[in-house]
């Protein structure tokens, strides 16, 4: 890209994306108006989003499945909202780059329309939150952004432009040409190995233990480590178990695979982790979450841990081995430094704690209830899905039932909140334009659907042919046991706290012109999930289920 010196800003920024690979823009009008023209004209597609939250679900949904970092952008009197936004990519370890506009230097501290200092709303959810207020620093700060997101553990970040919808920058002259490191074009950028002698000592550890397991996280499906941990756990014979930011790191109909490990979980995940004498962790945390508030296991246990982030080793175990370094590199270590170990009782053990989950919950997989079973979705789901889909959850129940529930294979992907009731949805927009050649399958409920239910005429209008599993139960669901104890013996209407006016969300989605379908009876659900996905066009299945049904249980010891 040389000799073009003198570009305008916003050329500069459409060449300096176009030249990292980024394919779409997700944004809230009025943010650099002049730049999405440019765009236009390099191919970019630039999706308008309906709030700032939405947009950057979309980034978020877009940077996990193409390993690209995704890009958002707002306004000045947006910003606090697409801030909101980058929660869930911070949690889900997501390259996000948020662009944002803020007045002149001279407008601000003067009571300027709409605006506020921005600085500090980022300041929590991104790894580089810095201003712009000169054209001489955006070739710099823009190759910044896209270093720091995919550099290390990768996680949003933020540049505040000059002007609320960034035009003194589009403006400007750029006395500097457009530079793509092409190497921080995707994530992770660097795969690093951890020290020689950490390796020997780990595995040495491994050959000691007698009932060891593997713990893989999200961090491990980030880095592609599932072909490696497979390799290591069949050489030392190893049972895997994931958390639900890691599930499809491997085949979950490999006899190694032992379940959803944490509080999203399955019974017998929890329980092969407390029987374990040495529990290896691989692109997790050990935070609340992945170990039922470190219950399983136990303080006390020996624990092998890779992960990027050096100051995550042995945070909560202190009897931990820590392996810093990328989890498919570090994981290939490990093959090398074991021989082969033969243990068959202890794999033995941990395949009859899943058979006896398998046993329990057959009857409700295949339950001819009505109102639905959401089991029953989760099991047609599983017989429908593509083999090369991607299956984008909400947090909550909707992350448990298809956690727990379905089985995927190494061919399909998925993707859950990490916390952010809504972001499914937009976030399955922003994947499939993240890999437009894989069907994209969202699974919410309807409180979930409800958020961003407005981002239907951008599926429409972007042509985003996605399908959405709704499983309506015309309430939040999983607040229902608390809110109804706390009424115990009191007077009052607990359901006002938890329940829906009935909708018809099947006819909603027409009214936004695309395909509505609506499942009243469990042998409906196959034939409308294949025409769903056979649609052409974004397609809502309305699945109404039963409001008393209730995810799994985390089993503890």
């Amino acid at each position: 890209m040389g000799g073009k010196k003198g570009l305008k800003g916003a050329r500069f920024i459409a060449e300096t994306l176009q030249g990292y690979g980024v394919t779409h823009v997700f944004y809230m009008e009025a943010m650099l108006r002049m730049a999405a023209v440019e765009m236009e004209a390099l191919g970019i597609e630039r999706v308008i989003a309906h709030s700032e939250k939405a947009a950057a679900y979309m980034a978020d949904g877009y940077a996990r499945i193409s390993g690209k970092p995704g890009i958002c952008m707002a306004q000045s009197v947006g910003a606090a909202n697409l801030a909101a936004g980058l929660q869930d990519p911070w949690l889900g370890i997501s390259p996000v780059i948020a662009l944002t506009g803020q007045k002149t230097p001279l407008y601000r501290d003067r009571n300027a329309y709409q605006e506020i200092p921005h600085r500090d709303f980022f300041s929590t959810v991104t790894k580089f939150n810095v201003e712009v207020n000169l054209p001489q620093q955006l070739p710099f700060m823009l190759r910044q952004a896209f270093r720091e997101a995919t550099s290390g553990v990768p996680r949003p970040v933020h540049i505040d432009l000059p002007d609320f919808k960034g035009r003194v920058i589009e403006s400007a002259l750029i006395d500097s040409d457009p530079v793509v490191e092409e190497i921080y074009c995707s994530y992770p950028a660097f795969r690093p190995k951890a020290p020689a002698d950490a390796i020997a000592r780990a595995g040495d550890a491994i050959a000691r233990s007698k009932r060891p397991v593997i713990v893989a996280g999200g961090g491990a499906r980030i880095s592609g480590a599932g072909g490696r941990i497979l390799h290591l756990a069949r050489k030392a014979q190893i049972p895997v178990v994931t958390t639900t930011g890691g599930k499809g790191t491997i085949s979950e109909t490999d006899s190694l695979w032992g379940g959803i490990v944490g509080i999203y979980s399955m019974k017998p995940a929890n329980q092969i982790v407390h029987h374990a004498d040495l529990v290896i962790y691989i692109g997790s945390n050990t935070g609340d979450q992945s170990t039922f508030d470190w219950q399983v296991p136990q303080p006390g246990v020996n624990v092998i841990q890779i992960d990027l982030d050096p100051a995550e080793l042995g945070r909560n175990y202190p009897n931990t081995i820590g392996l810093p370094g990328d989890a498919a590199a570090v994981c290939g270590q490990l093959v090398d430094a074991v021989s082969e170990i033969r243990r068959p009782e202890w794999p033995e053990k941990a395949a009859g704690f899943l058979a006896m989950w398998d046993k329990e919950y057959e009857n409700l997989l295949t339950s001819s209830e009505v109102p639905i079973r959401p089991e029953r979705i989760c099991r047609e789901l599983e017989k429908k899905l593509p083999e090369n889909a991607v299956l984008v959850a909400d947090t909550g129940y909707s992350a448990i039932w298809t956690a727990t529930m379905m089985r995927l294979k190494p061919t399909q992907s998925y993707l859950r909140a990490a916390g952010s009731l809504g972001w499914a949805l937009p976030a399955a927009l922003g994947a499939k334009c993240g890999a437009p050649d894989r069907p994209v399958v969202c699974f919410c409920g309807d409180g979930g659907f409800y958020y961003h239910i407005s981002e239907l005429e951008t599926a429409r209008r972007c042509r985003i042919n996605t399908v959405t599993v709704v499983n309506n139960n015309n309430a939040l669901s999983q607040g229902v046991d608390d809110i109804e104890s706390v009424y115990a013996g009191k007077s009052g209407t607990p359901n006002s706290l938890y329940r829906f006016e009935p909708v018809n969300i099947s006819r909603v989605a027409e009214g936004f012109g695309c395909i509505g379908i609506r499942v009243e009876h469990p042998e409906e659900i196959a034939p409308a999930l294949v025409k769903a996905l056979a649609a052409d066009g974004p397609v809502v299945v309305e699945i109404m289920t039963d409001i008393s049904a209730r995810t799994p249980a985390p089993w503890k010891p």
